[in-house]
């Protein structure tokens, strides 16, 4: 990948973490507290992705490799899930 197409994601990356703060910061959507942290996960969700298969070039590596990403990740949402619940 060359220059413009970092440079394009990283345009991207920066307006969907404005749109993040914009949503938190300014009251948008208040009143309706899970729909803030609805549009905040997704927006969040979509950076991480982005990060992934381009900074971290897991888009060219061989699917062996993103297998064993994401099952790292989601080992780690399973232990984080389950400290938290064991705080409660």
């Amino acid at each position: 990948m060359d220059w413009k197409g970092y440079t394009a994601i990283y345009v991207v990356l920066f307006a969907f973490a404005t749109a993040q703060a914009v949503v938190e910061f300014t009251g948008l959507v208040d009143s309706a507290y899970w729909a803030a942290f609805a549009i905040i996960m997704v927006l969040s969700v979509i950076k991480a992705v982005g990060v992934a298969a381009y900074y971290q070039h897991l888009r060219w590596e061989p699917r062996a490799v993103t297998y064993l990403v994401l099952g790292g990740t989601v080992a780690a949402l399973a232990l984080t899930g389950a400290a938290a619940y064991s705080i409660l």
